[in-house]
């Protein structure tokens, strides 16, 4: 199945998470979800990710959303996971990764060189209408929940304000160098003048001779 985009009605789901309770979109109708997926509990990279989004869980909830972690590994295993990380959000299992392709993210995948079938990291953004909002396929661990939060919060306030304060210090350079510039010609002239009368004297004395 190919990837759902912004404004697309995103693939509705009703699946067990790490508690063993039936979690569905339906139920979340006017409010934000954001549903991220990851491929195995427990590695290095899924458990940074599912750590970023506790951290940032209460100001997501603050939010407006509700988070939701899949990856095709069990309840059991979820429940495992979801507990030594202190995780406050639902796990879904998803072991026969259906939700996985209705959203488009199992697909193949290399790893030193071999190819296999997998899950792609990716986020989905969906509205209080059910539909897609935003899409981040191919997520990069590093950084993603910020971008996310920002993403509900309406993006981040722009750094660059402070700038054009530094422009009026370049206006006292120009006006020394306008200063030089009308100094120059001032000494030029007294040495032309002191010249004239000797060119007369010379002049006579020609004359004369």
């Amino acid at each position: 199945m190919p990837m759902p985009q912004a404004g697309d009605k995103a693939p509705g789901f009703s699946l067990p998470d790490q508690s063993g309770a039936t979690v569905s979109l339906s139920q979340f109708k006017g409010r934000h979800v954001v549903l991220y997926f990851y491929p195995k509990d427990a590695t290095p990279g899924c458990t940074t990710e599912a750590c970023d989004f506790r951290d940032e869980h209460s100001a997501l909830v603050k939010a407006g959303a509700v988070v939701l972690g899949v990856s095709p590994d069990s309840v059991a295993s979820h429940q495992k996971f979801a507990t030594k990380q202190g995780l406050p959000f639902s796990l879904l299992a998803d072991p026969d990764h259906a939700l996985a392709d209705a959203y488009g993210v199992w697909g193949e995948k290399s790893l030193y060189g071999r190819k296999f079938m997998g899950l792609i990291r990716a986020t989905f953004l969906i509205g209080p209408d059910a539909k897609v909002v935003r899409v981040w396929p191919k997520v990069k661990v590093a950084g993603h929940v910020a971008e996310v939060l920002a993403t509900l919060q309406g993006g981040a306030s722009s750094d660059a304000a402070p700038a054009p304060k530094k422009a009026p210090a370049k206006a006292p350079a120009a006006k020394k160098a306008s200063a030089a510039a009308e100094a120059k010609p001032a000494t030029v002239k007294k040495p032309a003048a002191k010249k004239a009368p000797a060119a007369k004297g010379a002049a006579r004395k020609g004359a004369r001779a």
